[in-house]
């Protein structure tokens, strides 16, 4: 008999007042009450994106956020290019196809960033390219890129910038006007601590100009119906009311602690995460680890897959594995949204006992003292 704790990157747990709110009885969601939950909700995510611009709520997945920023973003027969560091960056580079757009990837190996000077060559080598796509942090590899620099790389041309924040935003400092981002998109089942259901796009002016120029493929992902309505704190289709007026609390929530505070929490917990991995002799993934996970090479003696399934058996915590080609060979500790410093302890024990479960010489305690001593002696700059 133990306690499930769920540690993956998406989704992940949801706070207990949060729960409640979404145990109470179903509204109809075009009531005076309804607008008041949408004026909440929008004005809150401003604050987690650090922008003034309108932000769009949308009853689907983080994908559903990302295809409706690409439509606007550069139309059918358009060039983009599409910044790969992992899964889901190849993910917006097939979007960007179905689409009709000539999507340019610039690719770089599974637990490495694309860099800026990347970027800038890519930049020059394309000069007719209409939009850029990165993803903040690359969720199947643990990487993090750097926005600021490549926003200001964008800024300098035409072309607008669109970044994928479906798991950083609410964990990881994001500037989305300060970094010349154009159109971010982010869910609402990792750092904003709720159920997958919800997703938001925000959108500059910049982005608003190239999205007049053309009309995007799409019918319910169309933004511009989307901005008239939210203008009016209300939305063109049925929105996920519940999760809505769900999310109000968890922006409360995250308003209370200061979202500079939760940037600082999540780089201490990150800090703590690799250190404790890193005592166990095992070997950070990532080569630009980002705040909102950390994923950890397996040792090769053993098969991933089988060491997850031991541990969410025999002690009751669920982490990721890696996907496509890094299947069984990478696992992935979430540390974001409604975690604190004693679930990852829960982790690197149960990773420890897993690891000595299978043979490997390992000295119990070593990765949780060491993640202790790194978390007491974290400073943030």
């Amino acid at each position: 008999m133990f306690k499930y704790r769920l540690l993956t990157p998406g989704p992940t747990p949801v706070p207990e007042e949060i729960l409640l709110e979404l145990a109470r009885p179903v509204p109809h969601h075009r009531t005076p009450e309804a607008r008041q939950v949408l004026a909440e909700v929008t004005e809150g995510l401003r604050y987690v994106f650090q922008t003034k611009h309108d932000v769009i709520p949308l009853t689907c997945s983080g994908t559903g956020a990302m295809e409706a920023a690409l439509v606007h973003a550069a139309p059918r027969g358009a060039k983009a290019l599409c910044l790969v560091a992992g899964k889901f960056g190849e993910r917006w580079h097939h979007i960007w196809r179905t689409f009709g757009v000539e999507s340019v990837a610039v690719t770089v190996p599974p637990g490495q960033v694309v860099t800026p000077a990347m970027l800038e060559a890519a930049l020059r080598q394309h000069p007719d390219t209409q939009a850029v796509c990165a993803v903040h942090c690359e969720t199947s590899t643990g990487v993090k890129h750097d926005l600021q620099a490549l926003g200001e790389l964008v800024a300098r041309t035409n072309a607008v910038f669109v970044v994928d924040a479906v798991s950083s935003a609410g964990a990881m400092e994001l500037r989305m006007d300060d970094w010349q981002i154009d159109f971010l998109a982010t869910g609402s089942q990792k750092a904003l601590m709720l159920p997958p259901g919800l997703a938001f796009v925000a959108v500059s002016e910049k982005g608003w100009q190239m999205a007049q120029r053309h009309q995007p493929p799409t019918f319910y992902f169309d933004l511009k119906k989307a901005r008239q309505k939210i203008r009016e704190h209300d939305t063109p289709f049925t929105p996920a009311h519940t999760l809505l007026r769900a999310l109000c609390k968890s922006l409360a929530r995250i308003r209370s602690e200061g979202i500079e505070a939760i940037w600082s929490r999540h780089a201490r917990l990150a800090y703590a995460c690799r250190a404790g991995f890193r005592a166990l002799g095992l070997e950070i993934f990532a080569s630009v680890p980002a705040e909102g996970l950390t994923a950890v090479r397996v040792p090769a003696q053993l098969d991933g897959q089988e060491l997850l399934r031991h541990v969410e058996k025999h002690y009751g915590v669920k982490l990721a594995g890696g996907q496509d080609q890094l299947k069984g060979k990478i696992f992935r500790v979430a540390h974001m949204g409604y975690m604190d410093f004693f679930d990852i302890l829960a982790a690197i024990a149960a990773v420890e006992l897993a690891l000595r479960d299978f043979g490997l010489a390992i000295t119990l305690g070593a990765g949780l003292a060491a993640a202790q001593r790194a978390y007491a002696e974290f400073s943030h700059p």
